[in-house]
């Protein structure tokens, strides 16, 4: 577990010098005033303004700082040193007051200790985990009573497929060992010259393992919904069907993400 967790985090810190100069993450109009946050996250939580946020798996910090834009005092955490430290530098050049912090949120615990009004996280970070169990644990740690965690996510459903020919590829239920993807300079962002070849490791979780984590932990459900699109147009032969709604043309009845509204 120590080597893929060792590779994913090399994979991600590379990923992070790449990004910020990417087309999809539009850094230009970002440091200009854009809010990087997407309809579903913001309608869902509403006024942020005087709350206490955190933000798990924050890459380098865009939608915490524009939590931190709409008055949230917002501490963002992911395991890329290069990515917190954009993050740092981004959050000194826009004078916001966001806090950083390095470390696999699995072991969060005894590293930070507060708790918060929101716990957030969003697209694409939960088959980077590959124990639900422990991540439900620290969500429940640093919430707040009564405070609300939202998740918004890639549907595990929609996660099976190969988006390039729309076949079924994958297990939809969790399995120890990791899926094993050879990465050859590129990432969903878009493709770059890499200096080496790179390997993900990622796992699976189904509907039931993510939800049950949860209660498990302590935390009720208020909302589940899913949606069939992506804000995102990151996958292979994706079409725009609406304004900032983007369905895969291989996968058009198939759900493209998940949320769950809960409370501490």
């Amino acid at each position: 577990m120590k080597e893929y967790l060792s590779e994913n985090q090399k994979l991600w810190d590379e990923w992070a010098s790449f990004h910020p100069g990417t087309e999809m993450y539009d850094i230009k109009s970002f440091l200009e005033g854009r809010n990087s946050l997407m309809p579903i996250e913001l309608e869902a939580l509403g006024t942020v303004k005087g709350k206490r946020l955190l933000h798990l798996q924050c890459h380098f910090g865009q939608d915490t700082l524009s939590w931190a834009r709409l008055g949230a005092k917002a501490t963002g955490v992911d395991f890329s040193e290069k990515a917190i430290e954009t993050a740092r530098r981004l959050n000194q050049q826009l004078g916001l007051d966001a806090h950083f912090m390095q470390s696999d949120v699995l072991e969060l615990q005894g590293k930070l200790e507060e708790q918060f009004d929101i716990v957030f996280t969003s697209y694409g970070v939960l088959t980077w985990l590959h124990n639900l169990r422990q991540w439900a644990r620290v969500v429940r740690h640093h919430l707040k009573p009564g405070g609300i965690f939202f998740i918004v996510e890639f549907h595990p459903t929609f996660m099976i497929f190969d988006p390039e020919n729309g076949q079924s590829t994958y297990s939809y239920f969790h399995e120890e060992a990791p899926v094993e993807i050879d990465i050859e300079g590129g990432s969903y962002a878009g493709s770059y010259e890499a200096k080496e070849a790179r390997k993900e490791f990622t796992w699976q979780h189904s509907l039931s393992d993510i939800i049950m984590a949860l209660l498990d932990a302590g935390l009720t459900l208020e909302e589940f919904r899913e949606y069939d699109y992506s804000p995102y147009d990151c996958w292979p032969k994706m079409e725009e069907v609406a304004p900032g709604q983007y369905r895969s043309k291989l996968l058009p009845g198939v759900p493209h993400l998940f949320s769950l509204k809960m409370r501490g």
